[in-house]
């Protein structure tokens, strides 16, 4: 994979990087800021409240760390807040469940579902929720790693993709499973 092409194809190297590199920040930790209220008091508001409940405009304002929210993470099988970092210039999130797998969670501004279809190989399209998107995978390698890339519906952003690998590099299956759940959660904060 060529590093200025912007297209994301996992491959065990770089999925075994993204899944063991965690960023020092912690994505969904509350951080309260104050507000003027107007008649001179102030407010107290919790960062990651007025991050789940704004509606984002465009990409730069859809954060990869707020589209899973607790009962989503559990419902993907995730026990830990996601780690904000950065995968070939775009925002991402970086989820780890020690010894079982890692979900990182990508909002790319540059890659089509297009430019994906012709540049990986073992592509397969999938509707998720009321999105076009396409999974990624090569089940005969069976190395335990997929991606699902969803286009999105909002300006500003042309894809968010959802890349998953197990621990050991095996069980491609269970690892599409996964990201087809993971996206099927974030699906209705793409459109």
């Amino acid at each position: 994979m060529e590093a200025d092409t912007g297209v994301r194809v996992p491959g065990p190297r770089l999925l075994l990087v993204l899944t063991v590199a965690v960023a020092a920040a912690g994505c969904g930790a509350r951080s309260s800021q104050s507000e003027p209220t107007g008649d001179g008091g102030v407010v107290a508001t919790s960062a990651a409240s007025a991050t789940r409940s704004a509606e984002p405009t465009d990409a730069a304002a859809l954060d990869p760390c707020a589209l899973l929210d607790a009962t989503d993470r559990s419902t993907a099988g995730l026990s830990a807040l996601g780690e904000p970092t950065t995968v070939a210039g775009s925002r991402a999130c970086e989820y780890v469940q020690p010894g079982a797998f890692g979900v990182t969670v990508t909002v790319d501004e540059r890659t089509d579902l297009d430019t994906v279809r012709s540049r990986a190989a073992h592509v397969e399209d999938v509707r998720i929720g009321a999105l076009d998107a396409v999974r990624i995978a090569d089940p005969a390698a069976d190395d335990g790693t997929c991606s699902v890339t969803v286009a999105v519906g909002r300006p500003g952003a042309r894809s968010v993709h959802v890349d998953v690998t197990t621990t050991d590099f095996r069980d491609t299956a269970q690892a599409c499973t996964r990201a087809t759940t993971v996206a099927e959660l974030i699906e209705p904060e793409l459109t």
